[in-house]
């Protein structure tokens, strides 16, 4: 491991270990009697995080390789089991750590966002579909930047131009990226309400009137490509690099993230594995943020 990805746990550890303190709310409900666990609930939080970081889709491996080379900062580490336990129960409290360490950087008050959703495939063999117990919310859908068909989930994702995920939600591989990114906004009516004039930029996907008469109506300002048939749309020739920030910001969930190899077996297996994930990125942008350093979507500098 890395100085600089020990120093990253570190960080995260002490703002996680401080949280409750501020925040009663975010601990951990335990019953008033009864053996407090041995791995708390920042441990966990930077456990998870770290796997995540070095690319560990088994957990049995990941806790193996912890217990040699991690005692420094882990000194009881549970056996895979109870860390898988632990961890689908704790996929709230990661959603909430992101959420507080994306508010305490400097480019949470940009006035930029980007929209996409990318492909969270979940098995593909037939029989892995017919006995998955994730029938009924996973769907086949279609890829497009791929060009091929998958079985899984998506991931919708509203960024910054730094690539800071602000808002997100997983849902079946069919859902309209329209309505669910309105469901997102309605949702969190705070995350607008003092941002008046926000602008999103989207893709192809994101049109129609009555969608876009919905979006002024939260204060946003959407910009597009031009569709085919369409009146040319402002800011066309600015959508081809910004294009390639959002291929960026997915490449980095699924080439240095593994984001299509979480192992998540139960729907709420995936939903901690994809929080795992948008923690980590989000993690070194708030470090690189509190430290000074570029704020960039890059995980390369924490690599081990």
């Amino acid at each position: 491991m890395t100085n600089n990805l020990d120093t990253l746990a570190t960080a995260l550890y002490a703002t996680t270990d401080d949280l409750p303190k501020e925040r009663p709310d975010l601990a951990s409900w335990r019953p008033a009697v009864g053996i407090a666990p041995q791995l708390t609930d920042a441990e966990l939080v930077t456990l998870a995080m770290m796997q995540a970081m070095l690319g560990f889709t088994s957990e049995a491996r990941w806790l193996r390789h912890a217990r040699a080379h991690l005692r420094h900062l882990f000194p009881y580490l549970p056996q895979q089991p109870g860390y898988n336990k632990r961890l689908r129960k704790a996929a709230e409290l990661l959603r909430r750590v992101t959420r507080i360490l994306a508010t305490s950087t400097s480019v949470w008050s940009d006035d930029v966002w980007i929209a996409d959703s990318t492909p969270v495939e979940c098995g593909r063999s037939r029989e892995t579909v017919k006995r998955s117990d994730l029938a009924g919310l996973a769907q086949y859908g279609y890829c497009a930047s791929h060009s091929r068909f998958f079985w899984g989930l998506r991931l919708h994702l509203v960024c910054t131009l730094h690539g800071l995920p602000v808002a997100f939600t997983l849902t079946g591989a069919k859902a309209d990226e329209r309505e669910t990114l309105l469901d997102l906004f309605a949702a969190e009516p705070h995350l607008l309400a003092a941002r008046p004039g926000q602008t999103l930029i989207g893709d192809k996907n994101y049109f129609g009137r009555d969608f876009e008469r919905e979006l002024a109506e939260y204060g946003i300002q959407l910009l597009r490509p031009t569709r085919k048939g369409e009146r040319q749309r402002p800011g066309g020739p600015l959508f081809k690099p910004l294009r390639q920030v959002i291929e960026s910001i997915n490449e980095t969930f699924k080439g240095q993230l593994d984001l299509e190899q979480h192992r998540g077996r139960t729907p709420r297996g995936v939903i901690a594995r994809v929080m795992q994930r948008i923690l980590a990125l989000t993690a070194v942008i708030w470090h690189n943020d509190q430290t000074g350093q570029a704020t960039l979507r890059s995980l390369t500098a924490y690599d081990h």
